[in-house]
C-alpha cells in the first residue's frame, strides 16, 4: 500500500490509529500485526510468504543462538545468515548473476542455456532482511535477548511504518518499544501528522514533479543537450532526497502518532561539507548498519592503511550492489568509496596553513566544501539514475561536448507542460532554502508558536492541495 493513497490517507491510516488507541494494550501487538500484513499484501500478496519465511528462520535462530554454547552459536549465526542472504540473492540478484555468467559464457564461445527466473522484486526485500538479520547478530553478541514471543517478533520485522522502505531499524529501539503502554498524547499526534504534513509536502509537490523532468531527460539522453541534462541532473538529486526522506518523514510521523519513535534517516545531507559527512546525513539506518555489521568487523580503521581502504571500497560496492542487481549501483557505490579513499590519501596535503583552516574554517571555505560535496554526489547520481552505464557514459559526453543553449531547455519546456516545470523549478529552489528550516521544526529542534505553526503547515496543506502530483506514484527505494 503507497502512502501517498487514498485507501492508506483515508482509511487504513486514520482506522488502525483509531483502533489502536482504543484497544487494550495486550491486544494492540495482533492489531498492528494484522494491519502490517495487510499493508504488505496490497502489493503482491503471495510475497507475504517470503517475509513469513524470514521471520521463522531468524525467530528460530535468536532462541537456538542464545541457548547454544561455543562454536554452535556462530553455526546457527552462519545459518540465518545464509538464508537471509540465499532468499535476498534468489528473488534479487539471481536474473543479474545469470545474465553476466552468460555474457562470460558467450564472450568465451560457449553455449549457456540457464534461463532467468521469470519473478518480481519483492517490495522492501533489502530492507527487511537487514532488519531481521540485524536482530540475529546482535543476539549474537549478546547485546539482545531473544525474543520468546513470535508474533512480537513478527511485529517487529514487519511493522507497516517502516516495512517497505525503512528506517532500517535495531531491536534494541523497537523491541523494547512494542512492550511500553502507549497513551494518547495530543501534543505527540499533532507534531507526528506535522511529519507526515511535511514528508507529503516533500513527495506530491517536489518529488514527483522533478521526476516529470528527470523521467523525460533521461529517458531520452540523446535528445538534449548539455544545459538540460544538467538541469536534469539537478532535479534528480532534490527527486531522491524529497522521495526519500519524505517517505521517511511520514513513517516517522505515522509512528510518533502512535507513540513510537523511530531512527532519524535524514539530516538535510546536501548540506555537508565532505562525503564523510554526507554519509553521516543520508540514510543514516543503512550507512550505520553496514558499519557495524560490515565495516568494523572487516577491521575498519585498525588495520594497516591499505586494508583500510580496502575496507571502505568494499562497504561502498556492497552498498551499491544492495541498491540494485545493475552495474550502475555498483559503479555509484564504488564513487562514493573512491571519494573517501581519495579524501584520506590526500589529507597529508592539509598540513601547516591547511590544518588551520580545517580547524577554524571561515564562512567562504565552509560553503565552497558544501557546494564541491555536493556536485561530487552528483557526479554518482548520474550512476544511480541511468538505466545502464552507457547512457551515463552518454551523459557525461553530452554534457561535455554538446552546446549549452537556452533554446534547448526551451525545448524540454515545449516536450512538457510548462507550468508544470516552472512550476517545479520554483518549488524546488525554495525547497533548497527551507529544507534546514523544517528540518528543525519537524524533528522539535525548533519550535514555532501557534500562529506561526498554523502559517507554517497550513501553506503546506494548501501547497498539496493546489500543486501535489495525486498519482499514486511508487517511492523510489521500494525497489530495494
Amino acid at each position: 500500500m503507497l502512502f501517498n493513497s487514498f485507501a492508506f490517507c483515508c482509511v487504513f491510516f486514520p482506522l488502525v490509529t483509531a483502533l489502536y488507541f482504543v484497544l487494550p494494550h495486550r491486544w494492540r501487538w495482533l492489531l498492528l500485526l494484522l494491519a502490517s500484513c495487510w499493508f504488505y499484501m496490497a502489493f503482491v500478496p503471495v510475497y507475504i510468504l517470503i517475509l513469513a519465511f524470514t521471520i521463522l528462520v531468524d525467530y528460530a535462530a535468536g532462541l537456538l543462538i542464545e541457548r547454544s554454547q561455543g562454536p554452535q552459536r556462530k553455526a546457527w549465526l552462519i545459518a540465518s545468515i545464509v538464508a537471509n542472504l540465499g532468499v535476498l540473492s534468489v528473488f534479487k540478484y539471481w536474473n543479474f548473476l545469470n545474465q553476466n555468467i552468460g555474457e562470460l559464457f558467450r564472450a568465451a564461445g560457449l553455449g549457456y542455456g540457464v534461463p532467468d527466473l521469470g519473478i518480481l522484486l519483492p517490495i522492501g526485500l533489502s530492507f527487511h532482511t537487514f532488519q531481521s538479520l540485524s536482530y540475529t547478530i546482535e543476539v549474537y553478541r549478546g547485546h539482545q535477548r531473544a525474543e520468546r514471543r513470535p508474533g512480537i517478533f513478527a511485529l517487529y520485522v514487519m511493522f507497516y511504518p517502516q516495512l517497505v522502505a525503512g528506517p532500517i531499524e535495531r531491536p534494541a529501539n523497537l523491541l523494547r518499544q512494542l512492550d511500553i503502554p502507549m497513551h494518547w498524547d495530543r501534543v505527540r499526534v499533532v507534531h507526528g501528522l506535522k511529519q507526515m504534513l511535511w514528508g507529503f509536502f516533500k513527495k506530491l509537490v517536489i518529488a514527483d514533479r522533478c521526476a516529470a523532468v528527470v523521467d523525460q531527460v533521461y529517458g531520452q539522453v540523446d535528445h538534449y543537450e548539455g544545459l538540460s541534462l544538467l538541469l536534469a541532473t539537478y532535479f534528480f538529486a532534490i527527486q531522491i532526497y524529497c522521495d526519500f526522506s519524505g517517505y521517511a518523514d511520514i513513517a516517522l510521523g505515522a509512528a510518533k502518532v502512535m507513540g513510537f519513535d523511530l531512527m532519524v534517516n535524514f539530516r538535510t545531507p546536501y548540506r555537508s561539507a565532505s562525503i564523510s559527512e554526507f554519509w553521516s546525513r543520508w540514510h543514516i539506518s543503512l550507512s550505520s548498519w553496514f558499519r557495524d555489521y560490515l565495516y568494523i568487523p572487516l577491521g575498519g580503521n585498525r588495520v594497516v592503511r591499505w586494508r583500510w581502504y580496502m575496507n571502505l571500497l568494499l562497504v561502498f560496492l556492497v552498498s551499491g550492489l544492495w541498491h540494485g542487481a545493475n552495474w550502475t549501483y555498483v559503479v555509484w557505490g564504488g564513487i562514493h568509496g573512491f571519494y573517501l579513499v581519495m579524501a584520506l590519501v590526500l589529507a597529508s596535503l592539509w598540513k601547516g596553513g591547511g590544518e588551520a583552516i580545517a580547524q577554524r574554517p571561515s564562512r567562504l571555505v565552509h560553503w565552497f566544501n558544501v557546494v564541491l560535496t555536493f556536485h561530487l554526489v552528483l557526479v554518482a547520481w548520474v550512476f544511480f539514475r541511468a538505466p545502464d552505464i552507457g547512457t551515463a557514459a552518454l551523459l557525461f559526453e553530452r554534457v561535455a561536448t554538446t552546446p549549452w543553449h537556452l533554446a534547448d531547455v526551451l525545448g524540454l519546456l515545449k516536450d512538457m507542460r510548462t507550468s508544470e516545470v516552472d512550476m517545479t523549478l520554483l518549488l524546488a529552489v525554495l525547497f533548497l532554502f527551507i529544507d534546514p528550516f523544517m528540518d528543525a521544526v519537524v524533528k522539535q529542534e525548533r519550535t514555532l508558536n501557534g500562529a506561526r505553526s498554523y502559517a507554517v503547515f497550513g501553506t503546506l496543506a494548501a501547497a498539496i492541495v493546489l500543486f501535489g502530483f495525486f498519482g499514486s506514484t511508487s517511492f523510489i527505494y521500494f525497489q530495494f
